[in-house]
């Protein structure tokens, strides 16, 4: 059964950083596209970070571009995203997402992880 499996995430201050990461298993990783898309209390599914199968092509939001950085490990099955200068607005469940199309910033992947939350005080 493919598991997608969330770390990282909690309270943070604003301007602070944290480190999301998502472990797949079950799943020829290396054949999948990756992405975080996030969903913020009582708002539709957002995306955030996208990135190629080989790790070559990034694709962010233009909310969180210059701030987040995804990137992949394709040795260790796993995606993360690196959050830095963090605003309230950030505040979300995060989720990571795998498809194995190539990389797009729609919703429509194929697998999900069941989220972690991540909440930004002013």
């Amino acid at each position: 059964q493919v598991q997608l499996v969330e770390s990282g995430g909690g309270l943070v201050q604003a301007g602070g950083s944290l480190r999301l990461s998502c472990v797949v298993s079950e799943l020829s990783f290396e054949a999948y596209s990756m992405a975080w898309f996030r969903q913020a209390s009582g708002k539709e599914r957002q995306f955030v970070a996208s990135i190629s199968k080989g790790g070559s092509s990034t694709f962010y939001s233009d909310s969180v571009k210059g701030r987040f950085t995804i990137s992949r490990d394709n040795a260790k099955n796993t995606v993360s995203l690196q959050m830095n200068s963090l605003k309230p607005e950030d505040t979300a469940v995060y989720y990571c997402a795998a498809r194995s199309r190539i990389v797009g910033v729609t919703p429509d992947y194929d697998y999900w992880g069941q989220g972690t939350q991540v909440t930004v005080s002013s």
